[in-house]
Parts: C-alpha cells; sequence; structure tokens
C-alpha cells in the first residue's frame, strides 16, 4: 500500500535497531490489505499475506521471543477467514456495512432528523440558495433539521440524494444548506415533526454513498461533532 511501514529490504536494519533497544519490546507484527474487498486483486492481497508472514517469521526468529501477526481489515474478515492470524481489526464491519459487498451483516446505526416546516411552493418557483432547482408542478415542500454542518454532503442537494419519511422516498430539492435542507414531499402524507430517516436499515449508506460517487466510510466519518449519538444496547 505504500503508505506507512517498512519495506522487506529494510528488515535487517529494523532488526538491529530493535535488538539493540533494551527496554523496548515488539508485541506485534502486521500489515494493511489494500484491495481485500475486490475480486481482481486477489492475487495481490496474497503477496501482501505472503510478505507479512515472511517478515514476521524473519523478526520473530531474530528477536528471540513470540510477536503476534495481524492483517485482516473489515473485507478481509468475510473473505479471507483463514487468515486471521492471532487478531483482526473490524471497522467499518463493526457498523453492520460490508466492505465486500457480501450478504449478512446486520445494520446497526441510523441517522434521522425530523421535519421542521411544511409549505405549499407553486410551480416554476425556485427553492434553496443559488436558485438551482425550479418546480415543474406545485409541490408540498418539507424543511428538514440536517445541513452540510452536520455532515450531510451538499452533493446530496437538486435530486442527487433521497431520504426516507413514513416508509417513503422523498428527493432532497435544491441546495443543501448549512443547518436545514429541504426534500419534496407532495406524494407523502407527512407532517412537520415526522422522522426522517437520512440513512439506516432501509436507506444503506452504501446506496447514498454511490449515488454522489463516493464510499461509506466517507458518508459515516462526516457526521459532526453537533449530532446527538444515542447508544441502545439490546
Amino acid at each position: 500500500m505504500h503508505r506507512l511501514g517498512f519495506l522487506p529490504d529494510q528488515l535487517p536494519e529494523l532488526i538491529e535497531k530493535l535488538k539493540s533497544q533494551k527496554g523496548l519490546k515488539v508485541k506485534s507484527v502486521f500489515s494493511h490489505l489494500a484491495a481485500s474487498e475486490s475480486w481482481i486483486f486477489d492475487n495481490f492481497t496474497q503477496k501482501q499475506i505472503d510478505a507479512l508472514n515472511a517478515a514476521h517469521t524473519e523478526i520473530e526468529k531474530k528477536i528471540e521471543y513470540p510477536v503476534w501477526k495481524h492483517i485482516l481489515n473489515s473485507a478481509g474478515i468475510e473473505r479471507f477467514p483463514d487468515v486471521q492470524c492471532n487478531m483482526v481489526r473490524l471497522g467499518i464491519g463493526l457498523y453492520g456495512v460490508s466492505a465486500s459487498g457480501l450478504n449478512g451483516l446486520k445494520n446497526v446505526f441510523t441517522l434521522k432528523t425530523t421535519i421542521l416546516q411544511i409549505k405549499e411552493i407553486s410551480n416554476h418557483e425556485t427553492v434553496g440558495y443559488g436558485r438551482k432547482e425550479a418546480l415543474n408542478r406545485d409541490a408540498k415542500i418539507a424543511t428538514i433539521r440536517i445541513g452540510y454542518a452536520d455532515g450531510l454532503d451538499r452533493k446530496f442537494g437538486n435530486r442527487k440524494g433521497k431520504v426516507l419519511i413514513n416508509g417513503n422516498f422523498a428527493p432532497i430539492v435544491g441546495n443543501v444548506c448549512m443547518d436545514l435542507c429541504m426534500v419534496d414531499v407532495t406524494d407523502i402524507d407527512a407532517k412537520e415533526g415526522d422522522t426522517v430517516i437520512i440513512f439506516g436499515e432501509n436507506l444503506s449508506v452504501i446506496e447514498l454513498a454511490e449515488s454522489i460517487n463516493t464510499i461509506p466510510y466517507e458518508i459515516l466519518t462526516s457526521v459532526s461533532p453537533r449530532v446527538k449519538r444515542v447508544y441502545v444496547k439490546e
């Protein structure tokens, strides 16, 4: 992956430095898979695994005490269960999102808000900053309590994104504002105060990410600290 760490030809120098540090003990040797979610890169993934095994064997032999090794991320856990080694590193899979597109994980999070106000807007009127979208019919527009300062990407605006209200999808209308955004509820039985699902079990974060050409990791890590977290234990 060439992000951090040491290359195989640097191992002799590394081992000598480790052996010279009497107060330092190696606990584990690890690598990070670059494309474990993709079948087309399985040969490359196997090369990464082989490189870690070789490095671990060499280090353990020279420092003369046992050392743990680990390499699997979420996609690796799903696709390479025989390479669990001493431990694995569960990332996005912890939230029930499959990093490799496999089924079987259960969604464990929901981002939701409420409808602040509903207005009847006439045909041809524009909604939001910049007048980016003009309505093509008389519409019922709901303003909801979330914006880009909360982590709702501006690229979801102008009907690129959608939310879930009372079991129905409502497209985001106009540009996403800092603290608010507007959605079209013309064909939905909705009222002020109703719950709005931004993503969750029935509106996948994977689907949202694909709609704006990004990855679920970015969607999840973009949720800002000002969004209240509620933890539920069953």
